[in-house]
């Protein structure tokens, strides 16, 4: 059950060169966060100062009450001294160590004995499915059972707060998939609270509750996955999730983009408007189509490729699009790279929302 009050409580703002991170993170007991964004965008770095591994160049980290890192009261805490597990994205397992001395590192550090620390080790090597590997050094380990390892070793020390740093990213696709599901259990298993930076949407989506979605150092975007799919405000974001994206100005069903062209919707808006459809809802012609009233504007394929079972097509003209076709319809259309093609979407497809 997650709690109201939060666990974790930052203001993360620090510089590095020209590049200037500057987010509000709230985390309560029990719940999962997922740190989301683009490469360079200030995950890992967000990360770090939460881990006591980057100083703040300003704002605040607080944990359980406890300040942690304030640089205008001139306070730090070491990394070994804060209630933290982190789970690094290539786990950095001690190499000269069992599994088993691995998770038992943790509780040793914090003053338990030999005895206790292992017994410790064991019943969460238990749980996590890998009591018989024990014994196994790291490099006798597959990759998913590494990641485990490495989460039972940062959760045996009974973390305030649970950091992981693209934790499925050194797996391979098909153990990917099973690991996602066993990490979903055991963080939601977790007492305390939980952050996992990634730049996978998946993997945000399938393991936390709530995403945040940072570009270049601050928040854009923040919310339950449903809201965040169904209502992009970045490119970013839209094509994460699969969608084409654009921001204009709304007047009734009409939306005038910022070269002039107009989309109509369904939702009437006035003021500056997002509107948002799937490339599968774009219909492509050699001709102008007739029928139902619809956007049609006229484009130029710059780019095909393989989409799943279908072609991703790149169009320019009036405005950047991606459409979806089958191969049986781009064969059909004899569809090439620098063609003229005749492009359409039903209103009804559309999704308008206020900017």
């Amino acid at each position: 059950m997650t709690s109201s009050v939060s666990t974790l409580d930052a203001r993360i703002e620090v510089e590095l060169g020209s590049f200037r991170l500057g987010i509000d993170l709230a985390v309560a007991a029990g719940q999962v966060v997922a740190l989301l964004g683009p490469n360079g965008a200030g995950k890992t770095t967000a990360l770090r100062a939460l881990a006591g591994l980057r100083p703040l160049s300003g704002g605040h980290i607080r944990l359980e009450g406890q300040t942690l890192d304030d640089p205008g009261a001139r306070l730090f805490v070491p990394p070994e001294k804060r209630a933290v597990g982190v789970v690094f994205q290539d786990y950095l397992l001690f190499p000269h160590l069992s599994a088993l001395d691995n998770v038992a590192f943790g509780p040793r550090r914090h003053g338990s004995t030999k005895t206790q620390a292992r017994a410790l080790a064991s019943a969460w090597l238990g749980r996590m499915g890998l009591a018989d590997l024990a014994d196994r050094r790291p490099r006798h380990l597959s990759g998913g059972q590494a990641q485990r390892v490495a989460l039972a070793r940062a959760l045996a020390v009974n973390p305030a707060l649970l950091l992981l740093d693209e934790p499925l990213a050194a797996l391979d696709a098909r153990t990917r998939v099973d690991t996602r599901a066993e990490l979903h259990q055991h963080l939601h298993g977790h007492p305390g609270a939980t952050l996992i930076v990634t730049h996978d949407p998946l993997d945000a989506m399938m393991l936390a509750e709530h995403l945040v979605v940072i570009e270049d150092g601050t928040i854009v975007q923040q919310g339950d996955a449903a809201s965040i799919t169904a209502q992009p405000r970045t490119d970013y974001i839209a094509r994460l999730v699969g969608l084409n994206l654009y921001q204009g100005t709304a007047t009734g069903t009409s939306v005038t983009l910022p070269g002039g062209f107009n989309l109509t919707t369904t939702q009437p808006l006035v003021g500056q408007a997002f509107v948002a459809f799937s490339p599968s809802a774009v219909s492509l012609y050699q001709q102008k189509p007739d029928g139902s009233p619809r956007n049609t504007w006229q484009a130029t394929i710059t780019g095909i490729h393989r989409h799943g079972d279908n072609l991703r097509i790149q169009l320019g003209g009036p405005m950047v699009t991606a459409a979806d076709v089958t191969p049986a319809a781009a064969a059909h259309l004899h569809l090439n790279p620098g063609q003229h093609i005749w492009a359409a979407v039903k209103a009804t497809e559309t999704r308008a929302y206020p900017a």
